[in-house]
């Protein structure tokens, strides 16, 4: 193996086990007093941080999730020379460890907000005009999963259109886009089961049983 794949080897294993820090777990116990795992719908996203510890705590969390996917662009970036390939392997891994992390026996978040802090670090244009569509699905259906999954599944194309100038973006990046395009929607099979029986709740930011990031 030689140097640069060891680099990226060590950019994408430090990614992962930056994904994996649970902010949203340690938030709502600093400032809740409780252990997010313990109620709403037990996830340790912004949204379930928000209905048990407050809204405080779940902007904190969402700032905190998302940076830890900008963060590992930023200086996967820097380390090797802007390469698009390790830039986006680094966000992939985060992204991962934030859905499987390893201090949590692999069960995590949804993986919006890092996915959010990732692609903002790769394509802020893209990742604005994602945001957009999530603010419109939510302001006509009023579903935070459904919005998550709406922006989701945009991305994909909106990096391909928005990457740069009259350039698509490499393969890497692509293929790194569906995947996490992918996991966000497994991750989110359950609101997917309940969106289709019709017993999703809306205004998930509320205290309810639903599963929402």
């Amino acid at each position: 193996m030689g140097t640069t794949a060891m680099t990226v080897a060590a950019l994408v294993l430090g990614s992962y086990l930056l994904g994996s820090i649970p902010f949203g777990l340690l938030v709502a116990r600093i400032l809740g007093g409780k252990d997010v795992r313990e109620h709403g719908s037990r996830n340790i996203g912004a949204t379930n941080v928000s209905r048990v510890a407050g809204p405080l705590a779940g902007v904190v969390t969402l700032i905190l999730d998302a940076a830890k996917g900008a963060v590992v662009v930023w200086v996967s970036g820097r380390v090797t020379g802007h390469q698009a390939a390790a830039m986006i392997a680094a966000g992939v891994a985060a992204l991962l460890g934030h859905c499987f992390p390893l201090w949590l026996k692999f069960q995590g978040g949804k993986g919006v907000a890092t996915a959010l802090g990732v692609f903002l670090a790769l394509s802020p244009v893209a990742t604005m005009a994602a945001f957009l569509v999530f603010a419109l699905a939510f302001a006509f259906w009023q579903f935070v999963s459904l919005a998550s999954l709406a922006a989701a599944a945009a991305m994909p194309l909106l990096i391909y259109f928005l990457w740069a100038p009259g350039h698509a973006p490499p393969l890497s990046v692509s293929l790194g886009t569906l995947f996490a395009t992918a996991l966000i929607f497994y991750k989110h099979r359950r609101n997917l089961d309940r969106l289709t029986h019709g017993t999703e709740p809306k205004y998930a930011l509320r205290k309810t049983k639903g599963d929402s990031e």
